[in-house]
């Protein structure tokens, strides 16, 4: 079991397309590819799943910690012939960098250079990306060597290549590359939505192989010592009947952790899937679970369907169990408000939610104020937010007590009505090993 990871010299210097060119090439090879995401991206973690046609597992320091985020790659690369971790932001960004990760999970790094408007200057570039790393105490990072990105031309090539010493130049892709991945407003356009056909994925392979040293790629890759692949999750709380929990997936709601369903099933729970968007109601289950997504851009067809909001409404005041992250807190709202236009949603909050020009995103922690779905008074868990919306009128009261990634205090939130609980901040369960059995906890307690 070897693995590599996908490093860029920064954002947008190319690497989720070189990720996904590399998953499809390998593929090609015809070997098993297990896909990574370095950090809380939901949308390149999904697109992965296309160019793999494997399920993508973040791998986050700060929301999960160390031993999980080992654990994670052990267990999931365990039957692949490779595993692919896609960095995050630049190489040596961030507290808990992609470098940091590289080191921890001991794999070589492919570095993504974005070449545009330079030549022999990116060997300077290189030489300081490897120094830095090769002499840093803190890194250690070992590299599988350089792909150059948006290249003029062979002879571009030449002169990038014959300025690097010292590491291996894997190849490039050219600046005309035809593979271009749909953008909106959150980032790139959701798996959901098909943004990548397999026609296009065949040729960026196509190009991958003929341009890129697939083959050294791979022998550097090497293989990592087996260890434990147990995560510390799911505490077993399968005492009694399975239950089973509904879980909004389409176009509007498709931002979830695979993980936090991993331990919830470990935990004792059947996961069933519904669309808020096609369905008439709820279907047969113990509890509903609403994640982010895009719900601003259904707002009208979420609005529509008032068979639907009604079964979730009913479900709210029976008392039933349920759960909402990000685009389904916009859902249980009053409204959603988007390029002036108003539309109806379940109405469970005295609020309503209206879109922003800027994104309000961030790593956060929370301190349980009171017992809800995820845990008990006064236990912590971690997540992020990232959304271009805001809260607009009555909050009614919040559930947790909320800071960012280095402890400032911000806007408490977390909504209860009944029991049901919703909040902006999409939790990861690997925070704290309890989260699950006790979401299935209480779930049977009803």
């Amino acid at each position: 079991m070897g693995g590599i990871v996908v490093a860029g010299t920064h954002s947008g210097s190319g690497k989720t397309t070189v990720t996904l060119g590399l998953m499809a090439a390998l593929r090609k090879k015809g070997l098993t590819v297990q896909p990574f995401k370095a950090g809380p991206d939901f949308i390149d973690a999904g697109l992965h799943r296309l160019a793999a046609d494997q399920i993508s597992r973040n791998l986050d320091l700060w929301m999960c910690g160390p031993d999980y985020v080992k654990s994670c790659f052990t267990k999931h690369a365990a039957g692949a012939d490779i595993g692919v971790v896609e960095g995050v932001m630049g190489l040596y960004d961030g507290d808990r960098s992609t470098a940091t990760l590289a080191a921890l999970l001991d794999l070589p790094v492919v570095l993504v250079v974005d070449a545009y408007g330079m030549a022999e200057s990116a060997g300077a570039v290189v030489k300081g990306f490897a120094e830095f790393g090769v002499r840093s105490s803190t890194f250690g990072v070992k590299f599988a060597g350089v792909i150059f990105n948006r290249v003029a031309s062979e002879s571009h090539f030449a002169r990038l290549r014959d300025s690097v010493r010292d590491i291996p130049v894997l190849g490039y892709l050219l600046r005309d590359l035809d593979f271009e991945i749909p953008h909106r407003h959150l980032g790139l356009a959701t798996v959901e939505e098909i943004p990548l056909c397999k026609e296009s994925l065949a040729r960026l392979a196509d190009v991958m192989l003929e341009r890129i040293n697939i083959d050294e790629i791979i022998q550097n890759a090497g293989s990592r010592n087996k260890e434990s692949g147990n995560l510390e999750g799911a505490e077993d709380a399968k005492n009694g009947k399975s239950i089973r929990i509904a879980i909004a997936r389409d176009r509007a709601f498709s931002f979830y952790y695979e993980d936090n369903f991993d331990m919830l099933r470990e935990a004792g729970a059947e996961i069933i899937s519904f669309s808020p968007l096609a369905d008439e109601a709820i279907p047969d289950s113990d509890a509903v679970y609403f994640g982010g997504g895009y719900p601003e851009l259904h707002a009208e067809a979420l609005s529509r369907n008032e068979s639907m909001r009604s079964s979730v409404r009913n479900w709210a005041e029976s008392g039933k169990a349920m759960y909402a992250e990000c685009g389904g807190l916009m859902y249980l709202s009053q409204a959603i408000t988007r390029d002036d236009n108003k539309y109806p949603m379940v109405g469970i909050f005295p609020f309503e939610t209206r879109m922003l020009v800027k994104p309000r995103l961030g790593y956060r922690e929370v301190t349980l104020r009171e017992g809800s779905i995820i845990g008990s008074a006064g236990e912590v868990r971690r997540g992020h937010e990232f959304h271009y919306s805001e809260i607009v009128g009555e909050r009614a009261g919040s559930a947790y007590q909320v800071t960012d990634s280095r402890g400032k205090g911000l806007t408490n939130e977390g909504f209860r009505y009944k029991r049901t609980l919703a909040s902006y901040i999409h939790l990861h369960f690997g925070s704290d090993a309890r989260c699950a059995s006790q979401f299935i906890s209480y779930v049977r307690e009803k």
